[in-house]
């Protein structure tokens, strides 16, 4: 405790802060990369004009409450306010689409990576390449906006993505970890910048259409270790409006959450990879070289240091079994039982072990949004069952965690089984994990393989940009991220390591079957059930 607070004292510390779907996350911690402190901030993206959105407001709001609790939680645990960091770290929910004019004024409401609307555009830019652009990736977002004539694009100076307009707002600097650039536009492994060839073919595509060239509104890249901007007196203003909060303290690179991610269960090696599962699920791989061929289900990004990775993005994953578990516990409060929220998720997840291996012939879709992995344009969440099929709550909840991973099951058994990648370990981190064993068990039927899940599986993405704004400013002359990750920060740390059942293999593969068979009927319920 003392040393602790010696650190907050004389600024020996990193702060990371996640923006993921429903929660913005504010992790503190020491120079053994050792959490010390954390904040929250519950937000949820609006629906508006046929648009995933948040707005402005949110945004700042969220963070100066997240940092505020953050720094209160400090001042009780060590008696002391927290007025300099030894670095800081912003990360958010992947890519999607912030462009801004001359004046630094946001052209559209912010569009996330849960919009599908850029998908033709997408798929345009796909065959172009040769290369997968999926719909939620930024250049998507860009040329759909181009095609569709949308009034604002003569007017764009900068387009960023949501960590990187906060950094920008905190320090000045318009700049990108090479990461999360990998998902705005595809970025050259071996260069770690832009890919040249793509932007000359998209700028001679759209060169009678917009007065810019791709590469003057992108932010510039960075990698790991790169000192990116210091915080500047009007950005420590927006992020403490106290003033405690001294300026000049160096920022690492913005990364997105899958970056973070692949740092906070130490999957940035080749042949190692990771599973975030909250809102969204997403599978990262680092490959040991390219794949044979494009696939639509798979997107091709870089770890914060550049190498190439394999990722299976879904866009739905703890939504739609989040609304079960407030059902039930709405029911329970019927009956006049108030139960914790972190029980009912136990209780519920614990219950479906006791159902059938293949889920008794029920069937689930957790598509709150569109999915394109498995091509469904829209959300409609189903539960599909015959009249033969074994209805209880062991396998409706069991139904219900399987599908979590069905979309992300497809793109997976591309890579492990047609392409023969490689894999070392593999670790499971996000919320889906909280609640111990169940989801983890899960994830290695779905894919055949072991899974570890270490002690801060569900506070992954906020450790994982606290762990690199220490990287940059702990590191030794040479060392790198990889090293400083399996040295300094992982050794000797514990996790807890589940081999694939075979009955359980057997159960998921039968319910695999059943779920690709029954896509068209949650493809018809998009066109059948309109908004």
């Amino acid at each position: 405790m003392e040393d602790n607070r010696k650190a907050i004292e004389c600024g020996k510390t990193a702060l990371g802060i996640e923006f993921g779907s429903t929660r913005i996350k504010a992790v503190l911690v020491n120079e053994k990369n050792e959490p010390i402190a954390s904040g929250s901030h519950t937000w949820e993206n609006r629906f508006e004009n046929g648009i995933w959105t948040y707005t402005l407001e949110d945004i700042w709001t969220g963070l100066r409450d997240c940092y505020a609790n953050m720094a209160t939680a400090v001042e009780h645990q060590y008696g002391i306010k927290i007025a300099t960091i030894g670095a800081i770290g912003f990360s958010a929910m992947m890519h999607g689409y912030m462009v801004f004019d001359k004046d630094d004024k946001l052209l559209v409401p912010f569009r996330t990576w849960r919009n599908n609307c850029a998908e033709a555009a997408g798929d345009k830019l796909t065959e172009l390449f040769n290369y997968h652009i999926p719909a939620r990736w930024s250049v998507a977002h860009l040329y759909h906006a181009i095609l569709n004539g949308e009034e604002h694009v003569k007017n764009i100076v900068f387009q960023t993505t949501l960590e990187g307009y906060i950094h920008w707002m905190l320090t000045g600097k318009k700049v990108i970890g090479i990461g999360e650039a990998s998902g705005m536009f595809p970025v050259d492994p071996e260069t770690r910048q832009y890919d040249a060839g793509m932007l000359k073919k998209f700028n001679d595509l759209v060169k009678d259409k917009v007065p810019f060239k791709v590469e003057d509104i992108l932010p510039k890249i960075l990698v790991a270790g790169d000192e990116a901007g210091r915080l500047t007196p009007e950005g420590a203003k927006l992020l403490d409006p106290t003033g405690t909060l001294q300026p000049g303290i160096p920022l690492c690179p913005p990364e997105g959450d899958a970056g973070t991610g692949m740092v906070a269960t130490n999957s940035v090696k080749k042949r190692t990879g990771n599973v975030s599962a909250g809102t969204s699920v997403f599978a990262m791989i680092v490959l040991e070289k390219a794949l044979s061929k494009a696939y639509p289900e798979i997107d091709l990004v870089t770890t914060p240091v550049g190498d190439l990775v394999g990722m299976v993005h879904c866009n739905n994953c703890t939504s739609d079994i989040n609304g079960w578990v407030d059902l039930f516990g709405e029911f329970a409060k019927i009956l006049g039982v108030d139960i914790p929220k972190w029980r009912l998720y136990d209780e519920l997840y614990f219950a479906s072990e006791k159902g059938d291996k293949d889920c008794g012939g029920l069937l689930a879709y957790n598509y709150v949004s569109g999915e394109h992995v498995t091509r469904v344009d829209a959300g409609r969440p189903l539960f599909v069952r015959t009249s033969e099929s074994k209805f209880d709550l062991a396998n409706f909840m069991r139904a219900h965690l399987y599908t979590a991973f069905g979309a992300l099951k497809v793109g997976c058994d591309i890579m492990l089984r047609e392409e023969g990648v490689k894999l070392d370990r593999i670790t499971g981190h996000g919320g889906l994990f909280k609640t111990e064993r169940v989801g983890q068990s899960y994830l290695a039927a779905a894919i055949n393989a072991p899974v570890t899940v270490m002690k801060t599986a569900g506070e992954g993405g906020a450790c994982g940009i606290a762990i690199l704004a220490n990287y940059m400013v702990t590191k030794e002359q040479g060392e790198s991220l990889e090293d400083y990750l399996e040295n300094k920060v992982f050794a000797g740390q514990e996790g807890v390591t589940l081999a694939p059942d075979p009955a359980n293999v057997e159960g998921f593969e039968k319910f695999a079957k059943r779920y690709v068979a029954g896509l068209p009927i949650v493809r018809e319920a998009v066109v059948s059930l309109k908004d």
